[in-house]
């Protein structure tokens, strides 16, 4: 994290050392020859456009205004903001050349090098959540749900530090539309600005208003509605070793688990085995709890949005409160614990899992608690 953090322009000169940050990250590299349409990238490259984007990032006044921690998010925002793209590219049958779902992707490319980096989680995800979403200000204003997304993304990064990304990304391209990009960005900061989201989280009427505001297409995100929940649901996520049955053992003594794992041993179905008959019979253990009413915990990796959503719905449909618990270690640690474990998850499967790795936020259950060492 150290050479990161030191390559981040400062006071007084502000200077960029783009050969520097280019020789100590193996991700700007990957980004040297990935080519982008010229359409929208007639500067050159992936590498040429990231480095135009930080150049361009560390002359802004309003950057430079900024504590030196946001700075810091922001820059490490501005690197990685493309860095799927390499993955993604590809020369559609007209000539143009795109990189679907490289915005989604580079999150979760950029969550598993920060964290190997060891950045704070909390700023990690604040990285992330910029990485995710950096190109909505181009476009969110055109969109019949604008309302629905500066919301959901105001849970999950400052809207601020969203123009100042954009800003920057349009402002290191060279195409014929810059202009109207700045322009929808400036149309964002001021949408943002209304909803009184620009610098804080969308204020609900209650956390059970936003769960259920996320969860339905229709609802207006001023209603406050009644809290009838019956029960809590709390869904486990994290890498394996992360530390989630420590935590089930220290705070849920003498609760009801479903355990992925341990129904795995029950059952005995091997990882390499067909899952679907074990997640059949897991939904169905739980629907046996949830119809009597009883509060017990979901206890599984649970790494993407995808996965969590499929429990969180499953508790939702029985009006039950939804907690999700999120247990992490660093990259060392975890590690090291994985590989002192009775039944350790092969390095390959481990791989597989942190290129899918989503982090929960406050758009998915009720409440998100967050166990570190």
């Amino acid at each position: 994290m150290s050479w990161l953090l030191a390559a981040c322009p400062s006071s007084p000169d502000w200077r960029l050392d783009w050969p520097g940050l280019f020789a100590a990250a193996p991700w700007l590299q990957a980004m040297a020859g990935c080519p982008q349409d010229a359409a929208h990238h007639a500067e050159g490259d992936v590498a040429a456009h990231t480095e135009l984007v930080a150049a361009a990032l560390a002359a802004s006044p309003a950057w430079q205004a900024l504590p030196r921690s946001e700075r810091e998010d922001l820059f490490a925002a501005a690197l990685l903001h493309d860095v799927a793209k390499p993955g993604t590219t590809r020369c559609d049958s007209d000539g143009r050349i795109t990189s679907p779902g490289h915005s989604r992707r580079g999150a979760v490319a950029a969550r598993r090098i920060l964290w190997e980096l060891g950045w704070p989680r909390a700023r990690r995800e604040r990285i992330c959540g910029l990485i995710r979403h950096h190109q909505e200000p181009f476009f969110i204003m055109a969109r019949d749900d604008a309302e629905r997304r500066a919301i959901t993304m105001s849970w999950r990064l400052d809207c601020r530090h969203l123009a100042l990304l954009a800003e920057a990304d349009a402002r290191g391209r060279q195409c014929r539309d810059s202009g109207r990009l700045l322009e929808n960005i400036e149309l964002f900061v001021e949408y943002a600005r209304e909803l009184d989201c620009l610098d804080q989280s969308y204020r609900f009427a209650s956390d059970h208003s936003r769960f259920l505001y996320f969860r339905r297409q229709d609802r207006s995100p001023a209603y406050c509605a009644h809290d009838d929940t019956k029960g809590l649901l709390t869904v486990m996520c994290g890498l394996p070793a992360a530390g989630k049955d420590t935590w089930i053992r220290q705070q849920e003594p003498g609760s009801a688990v479903i355990s992925l794992d341990d129904m795995r041993r029950e059952l005995k179905v091997r990882p390499t085995d067909p899952q679907g008959p074990l997640a059949a019979e897991a939904r169905e253990r739980a629907r046996v709890l949830l119809r009597r009413g009883v509060s017990f915990v979901w206890n599984a990796t649970n790494i993407s949005n995808d996965q969590r959503g499929r429990v969180i719905d499953l508790g939702a449909d029985y009006g039950y409160r939804i907690r999700i618990v999120c247990a992490e270690a660093d990259a060392v640690d975890l590690r090291r614990r994985n590989d002192e474990r009775d039944r350790p998850v092969p390095a390959a499967a481990l791989e597989r899992m942190l290129e899918r790795w989503e982090a929960p936020d406050l758009t998915e259950g009720h409440e998100v608690v967050f166990v570190e060492p």
